[in-house]
């Protein structure tokens, strides 16, 4: 089965040489830019992109969590005015004084 639809070339041999030089060109490109993207230092710097890339991504999803967090916490001690809720922060702060407490003796007895 021969392709009888084809046309003949009808280029000039200076036609055909101008096409070839543009093509070789095109492929020189084409091989330059393969071998910077296949350089080890290429490789290496897009790897450290992409990482730095997720470490931002993660680090700004703990970011968010924690906000939340502290949001949530401090809802916990403020009322939405702004005004403290000090009876939800005496019971606190007295079982911190407590344990600091706790502390100080437990280090003194050893120490005596």
């Amino acid at each position: 089965m021969s392709d009888t639809s084809r046309t003949p070339d009808t280029r000039t041999p200076a036609q055909i040489e101008a096409d070839i030089k543009t093509r070789r060109a095109t492929l020189a490109d084409t091989l330059d830019e393969i071998g910077v993207r296949v350089h080890p230092k290429t490789i290496v710097g897009d790897a450290k992109a992409k990482v730095a890339s997720n470490i931002d991504h993660t680090l700004g999803r703990a970011y968010v969590g924690v906000n939340r967090v502290v949001g949530d916490v401090k809802g916990q001690f403020v009322t939405e005015e702004g005004a403290p809720r000090l009876g939800r922060i005496v019971p606190v702060a007295l079982v911190a004084v407590g344990l600091v407490g706790l502390l100080v003796v437990g280090t003194q007895r050893r120490k005596g």
